[in-house]
Parts: C-alpha cells; structure tokens; sequence
C-alpha cells in the first residue's frame, strides 16, 4: 500500500532514512521547531544537526504506515527500526503545513 503524503512530508521521510539533512530546507520553513526525546530544536541549522546525531545514535529507518488529518495537523503513524531498545516501535509524527513545508514536528 501506498501512502500519500504531502510533498514536504513525503521529502522529509525521504531524507531521514537517507541522512540528506541538505534537504532540510526544502522541508521545513527556516523557523520551524521539531519537538522530540523531550527536547525542541528551533531553525533549520538545528533541525539539520538533530537529524544527523539521531541517525548517528540510533541508525533508524522511518517507514510510514498511516496518515490521518486531526484538524490543522497531519498524523503520520511510523514503524521505526534501528539500534534502541525495543526496535521496532510504531510512533507517531505530529506534522503542522504552512505554506507547503513542515513548520513544527513532534514524535511520540
């Protein structure tokens, strides 16, 4: 089965399971904030390097399993596979569009 997800979405899983924090600026808008382990990263720069110090950490792979609307937000349900305890683990993503590109993401 094929999802369809946004294009910013669809980019962002694209460039998670590939490390191409380059594409981050395609994705995100520049104030954009991703909320994730507790902790938020504001800006492209930092959304860049948490993109690359989680696939450092846990060297995971996104795969998307259901999308749903829930008002302004795109649920994203993920299986998550990489070296963490529990792998693999279903998790949703929490995406907020303005403008085309994802202006705020939270996990879990």
């Amino acid at each position: 089965m094929t999802l369809s997800l946004p294009p910013a979405i669809a980019l962002y899983v694209l460039a998670a399971n590939h490390n191409a924090t380059q594409s981050v600026n395609d994705c995100f808008t520049e104030d954009a904030t991703v909320k994730d382990e507790s902790r938020t990263f504001r800006g492209v720069e930092a959304i860049q390097q948490w993109m690359t110090d989680t696939k450092a950490k846990y060297q995971h792979t996104i795969e998307p399993l259901t999308v749903r609307q829930e008002g302004q937000s795109t649920v994203v349900t993920n299986r998550l596979t990489g070296t963490f305890p529990g792998s693999p683990i279903e998790v949703p993503f929490r995406f907020t569009l303005r403008n085309g590109k994802i202006a705020s993401l939270e996990i879990g």
